[in-house]
């Protein structure tokens, strides 16, 4: 495999880097330089930007409405959206519920939900996990009875990401109760909106609204938007945690965080030199970015043979796991840079709420919250533990 981009593709890139450059906003830009939550609107915005651009669901076909990128173009676009200071995008309508709806869904179900998600009209948030059902998802227990042309559901679902800026669910459901537990699982789609439906906040200790826990009581879902038929689920889930697991995009928030880093290292100080000339921190720059350009080769690997129809294998699951160790390793060494500065957790100037006068630099909001959001990486889509297991049965055979 070259991976070395054409002169076509690097002048791809240099059209990037000058749109995103015109066309990010400013005050977004700000927020994310320095480490200040973003609003929902702040996040509908960037994406309906994207949108018009026709840069929303790189991962989709052209004839499905995807920009018709190659796999090098892909990954130059992602990486210079987020060099250039872009948010990431709550992407679970472009990278899970549209590969799902195009390999699984029915054409009214595409012609009803793939044409907002291109225009980011409508924002998707994913179902999964439940206070019992974690790594586990098989034990989940929220349960949808079929009554007529309807489900009803009832149950919880817990951690779901962006479910408070969210209008539409997808989720795994239990139909019926099999021996096998993975055999009475389905996947419906879910409008945030219906009757019986509670969305709670869940602020965790970094201090970001994040995450949320949602309520079901006697939730009516109609038949029609169920997507394959009952007991399929297990088979969708699957397909789907393979594109998040598989999703590029984390590679690039990475190389974004440390050229955070190294420009952090140029700035501060230990015993008078500054710290990108003390040897031993100088040494643990070098090991993260010479795993950093592993983990990118790795990436540009399960890239180049992906597609949006095309399941993808057990190399997502090495990804994933080598990719939550490197958020916490750059994460980490931002906060050893930032010492003290490093260590304050003010949730009102996490949130632009402050009034106070800031003592330190503009980055010290980033480092604390950062550090404990990527705590949860190791967690987050199937766990580290989880996927060792993957790799040690279907990559060596154990």
């Amino acid at each position: 495999m070259d991976l070395r981009f054409t002169p076509e593709e690097q002048a791809f890139r240099k059209e990037v880097r000058e749109w995103v450059a015109a066309n990010l906003p400013r005050d977004i830009k700000e927020k994310v330089d320095r480490g200040i939550e973003l609003t929902c609107d702040d996040f509908s915005r960037w994406m309906r930007i994207l949108s018009e651009r026709g840069w929303i669901a790189t991962n989709w076909p052209k004839e499905a409405g995807g920009p018709g990128l190659n796999i090098a173009q892909k990954y130059i676009l992602e990486e210079e959206i987020f060099l250039g200071g872009a948010p990431r995008t709550v992407h679970f309508g472009t990278r899970m519920v549209g590969p799902v709806l195009l390999r699984y869904g029915t054409e009214e179900q595409k012609k009803k939900y793939l044409p907002k998600i291109l225009t980011s009209e409508e924002i998707w948030c994913q179902g999964y996990s439940e206070p019992g059902a974690g790594s586990d998802l098989a034990s989940l227990k929220t349960s949808a009875v079929r009554d007529g042309d309807h489900y009803v559901v009832n149950g919880t679902k817990i951690w779901t990401s962006y479910a408070h800026c969210a209008d539409r669910m997808f989720a795994l459901v239990r139909t019926s109760v099999e021996p096998k537990k993975q055999d009475g699982i389905t996947v419906l789609l879910i409008d945030l909106k219906l009757p019986g439906l509670t969305v709670r906040p869940i602020i965790t200790i970094d201090g970001r609204h994040h995450f949320n826990q949602e309520f079901f009581d006697n939730v009516r879902v109609p038949v029609e938007d169920r997507v394959g038929e009952e007991g399929q689920g297990w088979a969708i889930a699957k397909y789907l945690l393979g594109h998040e697991r598989s999703n590029g995009s984390g590679v690039s928030m990475i190389k974004w965080r440390a050229t955070k880093l190294r420009e952090m290292a140029s700035k501060e100080r230990a015993d008078g030199e500054r710290l990108e000339n003390e040897p031993a921190f100088r040494r643990k720059i070098a090991e993260l970015e010479s795993d950093l350009r592993a983990l990118e080769l790795t990436s540009l690997r399960v890239l180049a043979s992906a597609s949006a129809d095309k399941p993808i294998g057990p190399e997502a699951s090495v990804l994933k796991f080598r990719m939550a160790c490197m958020q916490q390793a750059v994460t980490e060494l931002m906060m050893e840079a930032g010492a003290y500065y490093a260590h304050p957790l003010d949730r009102e100037a996490l949130r632009g709420q402050s009034n106070a006068e800031q003592v330190g630099p503009d980055y010290q909001f980033r480092m604390a919250p950062e550090y404990f959001q990527m705590r949860g990486t190791s967690i987050a889509g199937g766990s580290n533990e989880i996927q060792k297991n993957i790799i040690a049965k279907r990559v060596l055979g154990l």
